[in-house]
């Protein structure tokens, strides 16, 4: 990953347009000693090269915001080169020099991601108004990319990370819900962030800077969790020597969060329901009941239908809280959000053990996006934070992860390898393929599991020539 991509809007602010890193790649020396000492005295810093695999190498090392680079190299195709070099550093523009231009080199320079093209001889007057304009052109793009990380780190639906289907529907939800007082159940595995759905809520709530209070119902003992919930009096108990408020008075106007509410015992689910339905809670030894505001989010890992069908569970309960039912789909099931996750994770770790490690190679992304993640993103964060205490560089690779954790991705071609595009393509192929046999070839079906309408998922099986 490009430092450039982690640049502030103040550390962008200090490019001033027309002035940065410049790399000039031409095997012709003389022409790259004349650029240099030109784009030196215009106040660039500039390196050079005069072959490709030093170019390669020069541009890791020296990280430019611009190469110039010739279109007739020894032993290499400028053309080719590009690719490589976005390859290495995909925040560098390119611009292909050449004194052999024809329509075709320069619409295959752009087709293949380069910014512009220059004729020889070079004329200093157009390739500085060139180099101005690219220049401004990459701050922008770096305030555009700085302005859109502040703007993520408030999003409207903070705290959740991923773009993918399943959870741009989650954020819709949440936009509907969260400012409402309704009571929410969250569903799904462990580790999937139900508590952070509820954070969410929470702060789009008509009240975000009111209290969110939160509590594992299977983590408390029986006799103390009415406590904690509902408080007591003075007097109740021996030992109750002050009046104590419980979660749902201490609130006030914020959230309770019931965690693991499938294991609140029958008798507390009595009690509960009268607290919601009533809106008062009777502390314990009180003869006079509290009034409450507080909205409450609940959250279970099983399904609490079938815990109601088999008389667990409170079915008139299960009704007050079941409101609005957010399910949290596990890892496996939306892998396309893996990505943000990584970066997101990776940097807090990062930052929290003091290290510096900027990303993940490709082969490492690959290994976690095909991963079983059985612990969904509690287990992917938890072997993040194990790599960055075991990393060595800034890049992470397979090697700083647990044995076995990542499969073997099948994907040996060269071009799979360098390529993410087309190792996010394989893997989604080879996803759909699985889901389709799972579901029995039923497309109807295998679409509502993969979160597509049925159009979207024929035209992806036509697109990865599935049909």
């Amino acid at each position: 990953m490009s430092p450039t991509s982690h640049l502030s809007v103040s550390e962008v602010a200090r490019l001033a347009p027309g002035r940065g890193r410049i790399l000039v790649v031409d095997d012709e020396e003389v022409i790259a000693a004349t650029l240099q000492e030109f784009l030196g005295g215009e106040g660039f810093e500039v390196a050079v090269a005069t072959d490709a695999h030093s170019a390669l190498s020069r541009c890791e090392a020296f990280e430019p915001d611009l190469v110039l680079c010739d279109v007739q190299l020894p032993g290499a195709d400028g053309i080719d080169l590009l690719d490589r070099f976005l390859r290495v550093r995909p925040d560098t523009l390119v611009m292909m020099i050449t004194a052999y231009a024809t329509v075709e080199n320069a619409v295959a320079a752009f087709q293949r991601g380069a910014h512009d093209y220059l004729m020889k001889p070079v004329l200093f007057d157009e390739l500085l108004t060139k180099i101005d304009r690219l220049m401004a052109y990459r701050r922008l793009l770096l305030e555009n990319q700085a302005l859109r990380r502040q703007l993520h780190a408030r999003d409207d639906v903070p705290m959740l990370v991923g773009e993918g289907p399943a959870m741009q529907r989650i954020k819709a939800l949440l936009r509907k819900v969260g400012p409402t007082r309704s009571n929410v159940l969250i569903t799904g595995e462990s580790g999937t962030g139900k508590e952070l759905v509820a954070r969410a809520l929470h702060a789009l709530g008509a009240e975000p800077d009111s209290a969110f209070l939160a509590v594992n119902v299977a983590a408390i003992p029986h006799d103390l969790l009415e406590n904690q919930l509902f408080g007591h009096v003075r007097g109740a108990y021996t030992g109750a020597d002050r009046d104590r408020a419980g979660l749902f008075v201490a609130a006030g106007a914020g959230t309770v969060f019931l965690d693991e509410i499938g294991e609140l015992p029958f008798q507390t689910q009595a009690k509960l329901l009268r607290v919601i339905e009533n809106k008062e809670v009777l502390p314990v030894g009180a003869v006079r009941p509290s009034p409450i505001r507080a909205r409450v989010v609940a959250a279970n890992n099983n399904d609490l239908c079938s815990e109601v069908a088999d008389a667990r569970f409170s079915a008139d309960l299960y009704y007050r809280l079941n409101v609005v039912t957010i399910h949290m789909s596990p890892l496996r099931d939306r892998r396309e959000d893996i990505p943000d996750l990584v970066q997101t994770l990776l940097t807090r770790q990062a930052k929290r053990l003091g290290k510096r490690v900027d990303g993940v190679d490709n082969a490492t992304m690959r290994g976690l996006m095909a991963a079983a993640w059985k612990g969904n993103v509690r287990e992917l964060d938890n072997a993040l934070e194990r790599a960055v205490i075991l990393a060595e560089g800034p890049i992470l690779s397979p090697a700083d992860f647990p044995p076995g954790l990542m499969p073997d991705t099948g994907l040996a071609s060269e071009e799979s390898s360098d390529n993410l595009r087309a190792a996010l393509r394989d893997y989604e192929r080879r996803h759909i393929v699985r889901v389709l046999a799972e579901c029995g070839d039923d497309k109807r079906e295998a679409a509502r599991r993969l979160g597509l309408g049925l159009s979207s998922l024929y035209r992806k099986l036509e697109e990865l020539t599935l049909r």
